[in-house]
This record gives C-alpha cells, sequence and structure tokens, in this order.
C-alpha cells in the first residue's frame, strides 16, 4: 500500500493492515496514549451526536409502534418496521462520521470487546443512548397521550421465543454492521443502507415474535416512561449476546490480508472510501490503541 494512503481516524471504523502499514508512531499503535488522546476535545461532540440520534431513533421507532399497536389503520406493523430501518440509514449518513452512529449500547459494547472502540469512552456513550433513549419516551408520552403503551417492545409468546429472535436478529445487524463499518474492503459508503435494510429485514419478522427490538435503549426508554417492564432482561441480554457473536462472527471469517483466499475478488469498481471528515480539527488518533 502506498505512503499517500488516506487512514481515517474517527469513531469504530478501523483497518488494521492500513494502520499498521502507516507511518504512524509507534508509541500509538502499542496503545501508550494521553489523557488527551483518550478524552479528546471532541468527545462532547460524539456524546452529543450519540443523544440526538438515538434520541431520533426511539422516537421514530417507538412512536410508529405506538400508533400501530393503537391503531393498525393509521401505522402499520410493516410500516413500523420501514420506520426503524429508515431512521437507522438517516442517522448513519448523518452522525457516523462523527460519533460512528451507534445508537445502541449493544454495538457499542461488541466494538469495544472486539477492540474497534475505547473502553474507556463506553460509558459516555451508553451514558448519552440511554439519555436520548428515555427523553424520546417521555417526550412520545406528551404527544401520544392518551396512549398508553408508548411502543415498549415485550414477548408475544414465551420469553424464551423473545430471546432467541432477539439474538437471531440482533446478530444479524451487527454481523452487517461489523463487515461495513470495520472492513474497508467492503462498500463503506453504503453501510448505512446496509445496515438500515438489515434492520428493516429482521424487525418484519421479528415485529410479531419479540418486538424487534434489537437495542436495550430502544426498549428501555418507552418501558421507562410507559411504567411496563413485562421480559425487560430479554431486551437487556438478547442484544448483548447477539451483537457479540456477529461481530465475533464476521472478525473470524475477515480476509485479514496474511492468508488471502483464492476466490477473493476486489469490488475495485465500488470500493470508495469510507464516509470521513477530512478537514475535521478533531483527529482520533488516540483510539488507535484498540487496533
Amino acid at each position: 500500500m502506498g505512503s499517500n494512503t488516506v487512514i481515517s481516524f474517527s469513531h469504530e471504523i478501523h483497518d488494521k493492515e492500513i494502520a499498521r502499514s502507516s507511518s504512524l508512531p509507534q508509541r500509538v499503535l502499542h496503545g501508550e496514549t494521553s489523557f488527551e488522546e483518550l478524552f479528546p476535545p471532541c468527545l462532547i461532540r460524539k456524546v452529543v451526536a450519540e443523544t440526538i440520534a438515538t434520541f431520533l431513533l426511539v422516537f421514530a421507532t417507538a412512536g410508529a409502534a405506538a400508533l400501530s399497536k393503537s391503531d393498525l389503520t393509521r401505522v402499520s406493523q410493516l410500516g413500523a418496521s420501514v420506520a426503524g430501518g429508515l431512521i437507522v440509514t438517516v442517522m448513519i449518513y448523518a452522525v457516523g462520521h462523527i460519533s460512528g452512529a451507534h445508537m445502541n449500547p449493544a454495538v457499542t459494547l461488541a466494538f469495544a470487546v472486539s477492540h474497534h472502540f475505547p473502553w474507556i469512552q463506553v460509558p459516555f456513550y451508553w451514558s448519552a443512548q440511554v439519555s436520548g433513549a428515555v427523553i424520546a419516551g417521555f417526550v412520545l408520552r406528551e404527544l401520544l397521550h392518551p396512549i398508553a403503551n408508548l411502543g415498549t417492545t415485550t414477548p408475544s409468546g414465551t420469553v424464551w421465543q423473545a430471546l432467541v429472535t432477539e439474538v437471531v436478529v440482533t446478530f444479524n445487524m451487527m454481523f452487517v454492521t461489523s463487515a461495513v463499518a470495520t472492513d474497508t474492503k467492503a462498500v463503506g459508503e453504503l453501510a448505512g443502507l446496509a445496515v438500515g435494510s438489515a434492520v428493516c429485514i429482521t424487525s418484519i419478522f421479528a415485529g410479531p415474535v419479540s418486538g424487534g427490538s434489537m437495542n436495550p435503549a430502544r426498549t428501555l426508554g418507552p418501558a421507562v416512561a410507559s411504567k411496563i417492564y413485562d421480559g425487560l432482561w430479554v431486551y437487556l441480554v438478547g442484544p448483548v449476546f447477539g451483537t457479540l457473536l456477529g461481530a465475533w462472527a464476521y472478525a473470524f471469517i475477515r480476509e485479514t490480508g496474511q492468508s488471502p483466499c483464492p476466490s477473493a475478488q476486489k469490488l475495485s469498481s465500488f470500493k470508495l472510501r469510507r464516509l470521513q471528515s477530512q478537514d475535521s480539527p478533531c483527529v482520533d488518533s488516540h483510539e488507535l490503541e484498540n487496533l
């Protein structure tokens, strides 16, 4: 790889081979980072971006689900699923270059476990995501009054059916996310469309069974505002387990470049650069500690 390679140091999107082949300081690559590198001035921007994105995510998905449950003639089950996929797509393109557009505590955890996100920033992201979700829940309570169930996800059958469903659909979402967000061989510019489509497709199936949450914050916010906590643990355990499995699965099959597959084909006509802000004054080189 040439010396003029452009590397994106933003959020969780990393490529180990590019980083190792670059002329970055070994101090950064080996995790010897300073306080400012761990807590950069732009961290507050990331936290605010996550809060806003999660707020809008929960507002749209839970709001559509609440209207659908109260009256199918207003918003159909399919419409609620499509709304969830579209808002994920929109937010990825809106704030993906700022915070990574996690909008999901389970996704943040999976990226941290797989060394694509700094552990020390995880509590900040979790706080932002839960805050945004809870605020959205209370805003919906005021706007949709007298609707009591504000799109809270609860098991339709047994809790075990809902749990397995959440694990499988979240695995699918995280598998796709890991591909487009962490592997430069994937088509990064289609990240929003790919992840949003995965959320939409799986929600269509999971909606009638578990509600298709795939996100602890998505469930927690409306649950607190509605005071409905039926099967809440399912939506805390299932998405976490599913995202971890999805991240590990893609890490296992990912082509590292050390032992390339003879049949692998490069999509050179589609391989564009990752969404990034090259003119941003905040260079997140501190996050290379996780490579």
